[in-house]
Order: C-alpha cells, then sequence, then structure tokens
C-alpha cells in the first residue's frame, strides 16, 4: 500500500486472530516494527515480537508495555483490537456481575492502561497514533446477547474521543475505527451460538445476527483484510489530518450518516 510506515513502532493488541492477525501481516508488509500480543501464540505467527499476556489483567497490561518499550524503545502506534464478548443469551437478566465484568476487563480497560503506559512517550516525542477499535454495537447493541458489550464499546468510543481532544494539540492523534459484522472465528462462534440456541444452523444463526442489525445492504460481513486495511491507512501519515473521528466499516448496516 506504500503508506509510509517503514520503520515505525506499533503495538497491536489481539493480534493473533481475525483483524489482529490480518492487521499484524499487513503492518510487517509496509516495513513496521510490531509487537503484538494474546494469551497465547498460533502456530501460524507471521515474523514480529509477541507477548504473551492476559491484558484482562493490570499485571498483563504491565508485562506488555514494559516489553513494548524494553524491545522497541518506544512506540509511534498503538492500534487496540482486542475485544470481544463471551456472555450468554438471554437480555439483562443473565447478565450477573461476573459477566459485566468480563466485558469491561475485556474491552475497555487494556486500551485505559496501555495507553497510560505508553502515552507518556508519544507525548515526549511531540507524535504517535492511537487506535481504538470500537464497534457499531456501541450504536445499534443485541438485547439478546450483546448488551454488556456494546456498553462496553460505546464506553471505549467515549474515552477515545476524550482523549482525542486531550492529546492531539500535542502530537498525538487518536481515531476510532467501528467495524460491524466481521466473519472472524469470534464472530462465527456467536452466530453458531445463537443458532443453537434457536434451533437453526450457521446460516440461521448468522441471519438471526443480520437481521437483528436491519440488515447488511451489501450484502456480506466485512472480512479481517479490509478493517486492516482501514486501520493501517489511518495509522500512516496519509492520515496526518485525522483525528477524533470515528470511521465506521459495517457494509451500511447503521442506517443513518
Amino acid at each position: 500500500m506504500n503508506l509510509d510506515l517503514k520503520d515505525k513502532r506499533v503495538l497491536v493488541t489481539g493480534g493473533t486472530k481475525g483483524v489482529g492477525a490480518a492487521l499484524v501481516r499487513l503492518l510487517i508488509e509496509e516495513g513496521a516494527k510490531v509487537v503484538t500480543s494474546a494469551r497465547q501464540a498460533t502456530a501460524d505467527m507471521p515474523d514480529c515480537l509477541f507477548v504473551a499476556a492476559d491484558l484482562r489483567t493490570v499485571e498483563g497490561c504491565d508485562a506488555l508495555a514494559l516489553a513494548t518499550k524494553h524491545y522497541l524503545g518506544g512506540v509511534d502506534i498503538i492500534v487496540h483490537v482486542l475485544g470481544g464478548s463471551s456472555a450468554p443469551g438471554g437480555g439483562f437478566a443473565a447478565l450477573g456481575e461476573e459477566q459485566w465484568r468480563r466485558e469491561f476487563d475485556l474491552n475497555l480497560f487494556p486500551a485505559v492502561r496501555l495507553d497510560r503506559a505508553l502515552l507518556t512517550g508519544m507525548l515526549a516525542q511531540g507524535a504517535g497514533v492511537i487506535i481504538h477499535v470500537t464497534s457499531i454495537q456501541s450504536r445499534l447493541p443485541l438485547p439478546e446477547s450483546t448488551t454488556a458489550y456494546a456498553a462496553a464499546k460505546a464506553a471505549l468510543s467515549t474515552y477515545s474521543k476524550s482523549l482525542s481532544k486531550e492529546v492531539s494539540p500535542k502530537g498525538v492523534r487518536v481515531v476510532r475505527v467501528a467495524p460491524g459484522w466481521i466473519e472472524t472465528q469470534a464472530s462465527v462462534a456467536l452466530a453458531e451460538r445463537l443458532a443453537q440456541e434457536a434451533g437453526t444452523d450457521y446460516e440461521g444463526g448468522k441471519r438471526i445476527i443480520m437481521d437483528a442489525l436491519g440488515g447488511i445492504p451489501l450484502g456480506r460481513p466485512s472480512t479481517p483484510l479490509e478493517v486492516a486495511h482501514l486501520i493501517a491507512f489511518l495509522a500512516s501519515p496519509r492520515a496526518a489530518s485525522i483525528t477524533g473521528s470515528e470511521f465506521v466499516i459495517d457494509g451500511g448496516t447503521v442506517p443513518t450518516c
């Protein structure tokens, strides 16, 4: 893509699957130096530094931040891809204290903790980019199964907007990317779970999600690589005047502009 990312120091969370894995590969192709993390590596990891860490914990975030500083000497770009939901279906009544805590521990606090640990270095160098991957679920939650996830992503979006207003005047851009339905392993698992609960097959579970979202005018979900391309552009110097914005990539799912 020739995005002038050669030798940029990048941290990507959740870089072993889905959008994160696609982004890591793309950034390496662009010549960036990449650190990524997950709880465990996969067999097909690309050529980057991998740090095993549970980012749902304070200790995991601290370990990743220290490793990033040690191996990269600082960071130019942070992309928070990590996220997901393990909450059961059944609406609000199925969400106990543990389910609510898990959703926020996965979808909000890792970004807050890692930004806090690494943003000081960006401000000292007077440049940097932070990208928070949110979700259209913050606008179109699915009450049957994603209330807590949607709330956590909405909190992430608000946090990101506030952060952008604080640090953009100091040279650090903060941008949000809000995907809709992406056909990743996690989303396939969600469709399969909904299908099982509804007594249908995978295509039926997929239709349940698409119908709940009001349909996808494009007629298909996005691919991880399509989302990765958008993120890479926004992280690059080609997007140097973009900050504080949220970019939706959802095949037209959100019905308003």
